[in-house]
């Protein structure tokens, strides 16, 4: 494990908990503003109003990443292919796994009270 492959995972995870803390703050925001709609709509709502901007980011980040690894320099190579998987991993996490897990976590507490 190099510099660079350590730099590469604190980068991911950085990116991955920003694009997870913005769904997770318009969940929030609509919670406030919609407070007769039940958990998981609200959750659904917020993730079709985030999801064109965490798809975008990621994908131009991953094209500057992917021309980052054709032309740049060989010691940028696995760099910019780390940081390549884990943003589209990054963001399928953040989109797809975060807030299921979220509603999970809401349902299982209704339960418990």
């Amino acid at each position: 494990m190099d510099i660079l492959f350590v730099t590469a995972l604190l980068a991911i995870l950085g990116f991955s908990i920003h694009d997870t803390i913005v769904v997770f703050d318009r969940i929030r925001e609509n919670l406030r503003k919609h407070t007769a709609k039940d958990f998981e709509h609200t959750v659904g709502l917020s993730l079709s109003q985030t999801i064109g901007r965490s798809i975008n980011t990621s994908l131009t980040v991953a094209i500057v990443l992917l021309a980052l690894y054709f032309f740049g320099g060989e010691s940028t190579k696995i760099f910019a292919l780390i940081l390549t998987i884990g943003v589209i991993s990054g963001t399928y996490s953040s989109v797809f796994l975060a807030s299921p897990l979220l509603v999970l976590v809401e349902k299982l507490q209704k339960k418990a009270r």
